[in-house]
């Protein structure tokens, strides 16, 4: 909830989504992946899109383009079985430098839309009420147990409808509205927008913390559990998308970070999230966009904050770089589908240089994502930043894999005699 609620609030007041076939797909999805693998796995908006989407304003069918592309991309890499090849030509400093440029995107956008506020006009939004619930959230991240079970999101939420129901009045508040599905057919110009500014770079992150990084984590954390393989995990993501976005529907995955916090606040089986997507589906077919009224009223004092949170939710990704990130754990025993778990490993140690290294191709791709506000430019600029500190030891691979090293080397003989010897080892 504390990512799904900002976005989707976010994207319906920018027009992005259609409110109503959002609600009713993703309770869909919820139900279907609660009993499909029976494990607490979320469906959760696909936030590099979302981060694009809100901060340039894409219509519903821009947006739509984008989960299009990305879900015919992983339906066809799933299908042949690349998606771990695929995992495994993207480095780990791309992916994470996407990630926080997409959060940075987003504190951006939120911090835009705080400025034009007054420190006490109106009186339902504005500065002290932004203050507030900024030191809200602050408290929730104190290191208490207590605290931190706290649903942050879901009261912050209450109390912005309460509010924005108190600025719009009786006229606009929600009431019984039938469901009225639409299709949505982008045109060739907003499909290559939406794919090429925010659905490439969704595919990195799709494809490992949607894919690769949920069912290692479902195998660490539920042992007892069959876990999903990454097949089946990349045909669901794939079919929720290229059924949902063809209704103006927001672009969903499934998520390692939302499958931790549900295992974290006690979800063992797929319950939760079924629970969840029955009340998507209520509040979808019972009120729908009747619902658009008020949360265009949303205040952005409250709003602006919870944007920003996640934003910085999804930024935050980037301080394992160097740490604790994947690809710099030892590759353990595979399973049969050939996955391997980190469970239990120590990350090696990782020199100066190499750190160096590995900061400048993430924080080139954040930089290139920020200054041209385009996912497929950081994307190029951290791969060809990637390239060029690799391309001396694959030039040195390829050297010695063709001609062997020459080297002088010490061999003796049965009679004693000891000789110099160059050769190729």
């Amino acid at each position: 909830m504390g990512t799904l609620l900002p976005l989707m609030i976010a994207l319906t007041m920018t027009g992005s989504i259609s409110l109503s076939s959002t609600l009713i797909f993703s309770g869909l999805w919820n139900v279907l992946t609660g009993v499909m693998f029976g494990i607490p796995l979320p469906v959760q908006p696909m936030k590099a899109i979302a981060a694009v989407a809100i901060a340039r304003g894409f219509s519903k069918a821009e947006m739509a383009s984008a989960g299009l592309f990305v879900a015919g991309f992983v339906l066809v890499a799933s299908w042949v079985g690349a998606i771990k090849w695929f995992t495994k030509v993207i480095p780990i400093p791309v992916v994470k430098g996407i990630q926080i440029g997409a959060g940075m995107s987003l504190v951006l956008s939120a911090g835009g839309s705080l400025q034009g506020l007054h420190w006490t006009s109106p009186k339902e939004d504005n500065l002290l009420w932004t203050i507030s619930v900024f030191l809200f959230l602050l408290a929730t991240t104190l290191p208490y147990r207590r605290l931190a079970r706290i649903p942050t999101a879901l009261i912050l939420f209450v109390i912005g409808i309460v509010l924005s129901v108190v600025v719009s009045g009786r006229g606009r508040l929600p009431h019984l509205s039938r469901w009225r599905p639409f299709i949505l057919l982008p045109s060739p110009a907003a499909f290559r927008t939406g794919a090429l500014e925010a659905g490439v770079g969704q595919i990195p992150l799709t494809t490992l913390n949607s894919i690769i990084a949920v069912s290692q984590l479902s195998y660490d954390l539920l042992p007892n559990v069959e876990a999903p393989t990454t097949t089946a995990l990349g045909l669901s993501v794939a079919g929720m998308n290229l059924v949902g976005c063809w209704f103006g529907a927001m672009p969903v995955c499934h998520g390692s970070g939302g499958l931790a916090a549900q295992y974290r606040f006690g979800a063992r089986s797929g319950a939760s999230i079924i629970i969840l997507g029955l009340f998507k589906l209520v509040v979808g077919l019972v009120w729908g966009d009747s619902l658009v009224g008020v949360l265009s009223r949303f205040p952005k004092s409250v709003l602006g904050i919870m944007v920003i949170a996640a934003g910085l939710e999804l930024a935050k990704v980037g301080e394992s770089l160097n740490t604790g990130a994947r690809d710099l754990y030892l590759q353990g025993e595979e399973d049969d589908e050939g996955e391997s778990s980190t469970a239990g490993k120590r990350p090696r140690q990782v020199s100066d240089e190499e750190r160096m290294q590995r900061w400048t191709v993430m924080m080139m791709t954040v930089g290139g994502l920020l200054a041209f506000r385009n996912d497929a430019v950081g994307f190029v600029a951290g791969m060809l930043c990637h390239c060029v500190y690799r391309f001396p030891v694959w030039w040195r691979e390829v050297r010695d894999d063709e001609r062997g090293i020459w080297s002088w080397r010490r061999v003796s003989r049965r009679s004693g005699e000891r000789r110099w010897l160059l050769g190729r080892s």
